[in-house]
């Protein structure tokens, strides 16, 4: 009889350690994979060895639920990897609503926004997680490199790669009120289609990426350069706006704008941006991405 009882308070222990990790758990995982279905898959999947686990020894359990996450979510990334290489057209991270939690799960917003998750797709599964772990969570070293089972000054290489990486790919960052006035001035000149605004906001050497996963009408290559991308962006204006709604959300810790027509969203809107003005400009339009992100604003 008491064994049963015993079993029972064990399981409810191990629920309520486990669901007292579980936000920083998705947010390590949707940081290494890009996706917040992946990252899901990646949680249930650390429950399912942590109720399995035999946890009389197990003394601190958010390291070990940490441990098996970010090993998991490594082996995932790298066979996403070979998978991204047959994606149709330019593939950019699937969106998460910020809104409630802008650092999701984390101590730092680092390594959440749209443009970093996309730089951090260059870099090897296991110095993304280094910088995930490192530069969201605040892990110290000794911790990352038993996490990696690596050594502690291999891991302090790792994260120091993946910083120089990403330093190099990505100009130092405005504010969050000049990223939102840049994205306004940039909505309403996108809209109307005026060339000369759209050239004075943006970079020398933006680039425009549409994520459309293979859907008819999506841009299949990156536009790139101010002229060609303004130019691009007044095509554009009179084929994609006059019908289209849009309404401003949250995404990865940032203003974005999300674009619907007759009551379906069609394309996330984000952008990057620096003194040189907007350095990227980030289309999401595969409903693969798009739909899970649009429910997530409504539940």
């Amino acid at each position: 009889m008491h064994a049963g009882n015993d079993d029972a308070d064990a399981l409810d222990q191990a629920t309520k350690e486990f669901l007292a990790a579980r936000p920083r758990l998705f947010g390590i995982a949707y940081r290494v994979l890009g996706s917040s279905a992946e990252a899901e898959d990646i949680v249930q999947e650390a429950w399912l060895r942590w109720h399995n686990t035999d946890r009389t020894h197990i003394l601190e359990p958010a390291a070990f639920l940490t441990t098996v996450t970010a090993r998991l979510a490594i082996n995932l990334a790298q066979s996403a990897r070979v998978r991204r290489e047959s994606y149709v057209g330019p593939w950019l991270p699937e969106p998460v609503d910020t809104s409630a939690d802008p650092h999701m799960g984390a101590e730092r917003a680092e390594a959440l926004e749209l443009a970093v998750l996309f730089l951090m797709e260059k870099l090897n599964p296991v110095e993304r997680a280094a910088y995930v772990l490192r530069e969201a969570f605040d892990y110290p070293y000794h911790q990352i490199a038993d996490i990696l089972e690596t050594s502690e000054a291999n891991a302090r290489q790792l994260v120091s790669r993946a910083r120089k990486h990403l330093a190099a790919g990505r100009r130092k960052r405005v504010s969050p009120a000049e990223h939102r006035r840049l994205l306004e001035v940039f909505l309403a000149a996108a809209q109307t289609g005026e060339l000369t605004v759209l050239e004075d906001l943006l970079a020398a050497d933006v680039v425009s990426y549409t994520d459309g996963g293979g859907i008819r009408g999506a841009s299949k290559i990156p536009v790139l350069g101010r002229l060609r991308v303004a130019k691009f962006l007044v095509a554009l204006a009179p084929r994609f706006w006059p019908q289209a709604d849009v309404q401003w959300v949250d995404a990865n810790g940032r203003p974005s704008v999300l674009v619907s027509a007759d009551g379906n969203a069609v394309a996330l809107l984000c952008i990057d941006a620096s003194a040189e003005g907007i350095d990227r400009i980030m289309w999401v339009m595969n409903p693969s991405k798009l739909l899970p992100y649009v429910a997530s604003l409504n539940a």
